[in-house]
């Protein structure tokens, strides 16, 4: 009993992580994208490491398969982040004739 306890308040942190998540984030005006943006590309930095952790205990199929995931949707938020800004700084490069 006292382990689905656990997993019922695991899985409420997570959907209303969710629900604040995206309330937050479609509140941004989009001048203010690019600079989160980067905050985001830290915080996914910081997943990326976790995920290399829980893979390489590899304790349970779960843990290896959970971590993957997380693993390639953070980098996929890595580098579409990077993308996404290294584009928006050329728009500011002047222009050599």
């Amino acid at each position: 009993m006292a382990e689905s306890l656990g997993f019922v308040n695991i899985l409420t942190i997570f959907v209303l992580a969710i629900f604040v998540g995206n309330e937050v984030i479609t509140k941004v005006p989009p001048i203010l994208h690019t600079p989160l943006m980067s905050g985001s590309n830290a915080i996914s930095g910081i997943t990326i490491i976790g995920a290399i952790l829980a893979v390489g205990t590899g304790r349970e199929t779960l843990t290896v398969v959970l971590g993957m995931a997380a693993l390639i949707c953070a980098t996929i938020n890595v580098v579409g982040g990077f993308l996404v800004t290294h584009r928006m700084l050329k728009k500011f490069k002047k222009f050599k004739k």
